[in-house]
């Protein structure tokens, strides 16, 4: 019998990290594209993309941004899995004395333009958020019938979505949208823990999270800032696959910032092996998960 083999996700960039955090954050696409290619080299299946303003360094949802960082990936590395974030969208800041009123860095708006991307460039991969959730200066809401909506698309786009738990009631929501169809198994879900105010990042968070998984579910778990490789090997001991990159901490020791994103991704390997893995290449992953595998390209004409 062969022996499981753990998928590694990079995620390189979000879209709350700050580069006054650290510089080497990958802004535009051309750096975060060269930082998703670095760390597939380092042993990362799949590569999680945001786009960002290379003026202002905050998330943005612009499809030429998509597509650049997407074309440059592609045009260097044909294997590796493409995830691409549908989470931009779904904040909503409250004005101070008039709630109801959308302040300064809301970016909530129709399902379908969170989707558009999706639609338009058809990764293997992109990301469902079922959290509706206090998250840092904004409430992140994702209602059901929006996630319909984008379901919808992104299946009818031939992508598998990546379902996004951040608490209990997330994991509650998922298996109403199994039961009712709009989700369709098997499912491949990533258990977030640590954003204030969702799940805390303990190892009996993420074991009761896993174990209330439906079967013939794909999982992985990750952790933020401090908690990012603790909670990495937790989920491999648990039987998950596993997350790591600048998106979810800037430090590769404590108190030490990393100088990039395959530094990260080449520890979170160690840590692996060293705990007796085996990494999954993408070939690997794209079985694991029941993808297609690439178009082999005929340069001959």
């Amino acid at each position: 019998m062969e022996a499981r083999k753990t998928i590694l996700t990079a995620a390189v960039t979000g879209n709350l990290t700050r580069p006054e955090q650290n510089p080497h954050l990958p802004v535009t696409p051309k750096q975060i594209a060269r930082a998703a290619l670095d760390s597939a080299a380092a042993g990362a299946a799949i590569v999680h993309l945001h786009v960002r303003d290379a003026e202002t360094a905050k998330g943005s949802m612009r499809l030429d941004l998509y597509d650049e960082l997407v074309t440059r990936i592609r045009n260097e590395n044909r294997d590796v899995l493409i995830n691409l974030t549908t989470g931009e969208g779904g904040r909503f800041v409250p004005t101070p004395g008039d709630p109801q009123k959308a302040g300064p860095g809301s970016t909530l708006c129709p399902p379908e333009r969170r989707v558009a991307h999706i639609e338009a460039l058809k990764p293997e991969i992109c990301t469902l958020d079922l959290n509706t959730m206090w998250s840092g200066q904004a409430s992140v809401i994702n209602a059901p019938e929006n996630i319909r909506i984008m379901a919808e698309r992104i299946y009818s786009s031939g992508v598998k979505p990546e379902i996004e738990l951040f608490d209990t009631g997330d994991l509650h929501l998922m298996r109403h949208l199994l039961d009712d169809g709009v989700l369709s198994a098997p499912l491949m879900v990533q258990l977030v823990l640590g954003v204030r105010f969702g799940a805390m990042a303990t190892p009996q968070n993420m074991a009761f999270l896993a174990s209330a998984l439906p079967e013939a579910v794909e999982w992985a778990a990750f952790g933020v800032g401090r908690a990012a490789f603790p909670m990495l090997a937790q989920s491999f001991l648990l039987g998950g696959h596993v997350r790591i990159g600048m998106e979810d901490t800037v430090h590769i020791s404590r108190g030490e910032l990393c100088s990039d994103n395959a530094q990260l991704v080449t520890k979170a390997v160690s840590i692996i092996e060293t705990l007796g893995g085996t990494l999954a290449s993408s070939a690997d992953a794209r079985r694991i998960l029941g993808l297609s595998q690439p178009m082999i390209q005929n340069d001959s004409g």
